[in-house]
């Protein structure tokens, strides 16, 4: 989906920290139903004004940004009133996905009021930038506002947001979900990281999800644990309630928490005055204008000549990872503070900012070739990038002492944030890392420790913990809880010495 600038601009000037409609339901229902799909508007000019009219009808001190306005005499929409909660006198009962007041629920509502306040503050601070046009564009898309709320419970509204598991961006996109739903992912830029184009994704995602399961719960637990998980769950406990799902052993602790999580985000973001939020300091709109400007433009050079600093366009084009506009696309849509439109055309428009600027690196072997080039610079997972800059084939064997180009910036560092992805670890190391603390701390829970060792094994070359506990008949918990002065710091080596008796 392409979105104006007229719209963005309109969007952003009319809204702080308020919905962008006003929505007046007057049918509650309890069972869930299809998502009504709204006739598309034909006119992004359309959407924008339809925004900019219903600013200043919420009561910002009651509804979080973006979130569905409902007032239940006038409102030709499905609603969910929430039951079970009247003694808390809330200001907004009604809610256009279901929300359900039970004890998993109220865990959640607790915690965002105590341990987890200074969290749901941030979330909503940040819910002032972009969650009014988030919440619009969810329901042109035929989706509930409220689930807005689902971002909020992702990310809280971060846009560099990123998991253990590489899920990115405000809707926590994996790199394949995110391509199979539009999401432009390479070396270059990371759409998921774009809080506009990852909500239109998200939006086509929830609603395919939705049209699945027939209920917003169990879409919500399918966005979290997948499809195929949630699947498997109703077969196996042959229910397709997600609260009789959730008391089984199959779905995840996350999994199970994050639906009343959800939950517990909307009760309090449609009810902040209620729960003392009165003085959250909501960030400011996003207002700006977009213009054209050929890819592999140098962004550092422009917002010099523009009157930026390069974290201006940064901050307002967060999908881009580099110093450069992508080289592989011929023109690209950048997005510039408003009011500096004629600012481009005076001084940048005609001027050419082509990237040049790129570090050398002299070949020193005789069988080198550009893989073995990104594989040294952390690049091995796009060596086209490398092939593009050189205009050489990546297998084709170099010349010693030739010179190729790096795709990083003169005077900038390899180790710079905007290279980060670079240097991650594989998911693998991560989750084997996970658990391995897991695994020591149920060790420590339930272990006996060897006060006085008598009797001691030298690791060998393959060891594990395992097998050193198969090896030496030693408990396994018992060996771990002997040794954490080497456990606690790193995993066994060859030559370390185990007590185990």
């Amino acid at each position: 989906m392409k979105i104006s600038k007229s719209l963005y601009t309109s969007l952003f000037c009319a809204s702080l920290f308020v919905s962008c409609s006003n929505i007046k339901p007057k049918n509650e229902v309890v069972q869930d139903e299809k998502p009504v799909v709204k006739k598309k508007l034909s006119k992004h000019k359309t959407w924008a004004n339809d925004a900019r009219k219903s600013v200043g009808s919420v009561d910002t001190e009651t509804l979080i940004a973006g979130s569905a306005e409902i007032n239940p005499s006038n409102y030709d929409g499905k609603t969910y009133f929430l039951y079970g909660a009247e003694h808390l006198k809330l200001d907004n009962y009604y809610f256009d996905i279901p929300v359900v007041y039970n004890e998993a629920t109220k865990k959640w509502i607790k915690y965002f009021l105590t341990r987890g306040r200074g969290f749901f503050e941030r979330y909503s601070a940040r819910g002032g930038r972009y969650a009014p046009l988030l919440g619009k564009i969810l329901e042109d898309k035929g989706l509930p506002r409220d689930l807005i709320f689902l971002a909020m419970a992702e990310s809280g509204f971060q846009n560099k947001a990123k998991s253990w598991a590489r899920a990115v961006g405000p809707w926590q996109f994996m790199p394949y979900t995110g391509k199979r739903y539009g999401l432009k992912i390479d070396w270059y830029v990371d759409e998921r990281r774009d809080p506009f184009k990852a909500t239109v994704a998200a939006a086509k995602y929830l609603k395919k999800l939705y049209g699945d399961f027939g209920s917003w719960e169990l879409a919500a637990a399918a966005y979290n644990a997948g499809e195929g998980k949630v699947g498997r769950a109703i077969r196996r406990y042959k229910t397709e309630n997600f609260w009789n799902l959730r008391k089984g052993r199959y779905l995840k602790p996350e999994t199970k928490n994050y639906v009343p999580k959800i939950m517990a985000l909307a009760i309090i973001g449609k009810n902040l005055k209620v729960f003392g939020f009165n003085e959250i300091d909501f960030h400011d709109p996003i207002d700006f204008e977009e213009i054209k400007i050929p890819g592999g433009t140098d962004l550092v050079e422009f917002s010099k000549d523009m009157g930026l600093d390069f974290e201006d366009i940064q901050y307002l084009n967060p999908e881009i990872l580099r110093w450069f506009t992508p080289p592989n696309a011929e023109e690209y849509t950048l997005r510039i503070p408003a009011g500096l439109r004629d600012t481009y055309v005076a001084c940048c428009s005609s001027k050419e900012y082509k990237a040049v600027a790129f570090q050398e690196y002299q070949i020193r072997g005789k069988r080198t070739n550009l893989n073995d080039v990104a594989r040294k610079f952390k690049i091995k997972k796009a060596p086209y990038v490398l092939s593009s800059l050189n205009g050489l084939s990546a297998t084709k064997r170099l010349k010693k002492g030739s010179t190729i180009l790096l795709p990083f910036r003169e005077g900038q560092s390899r180790k710079n944030a905007m290279y980060a992805d670079l240097y991650e670890k594989p998911r693998k190391v991560v989750v084997r890392r996970k658990n391995y603390r897991k695994r020591l701390r149920i060790a420590k829970a339930r272990g006996k420790r060897i006060v006085n060792p008598s009797k001691w094994y030298v690791v060998r070359r393959g060891d594990s913990l395992w097998s050193v506990a198969r090896k030496t008949k030693t408990n396994l918990d018992t060996l771990i809880v002997s040794n954490l002065s080497i456990l606690n710091r790193r995993q066994i080596r060859a030559g370390d010495r185990l007590a185990i008796r």
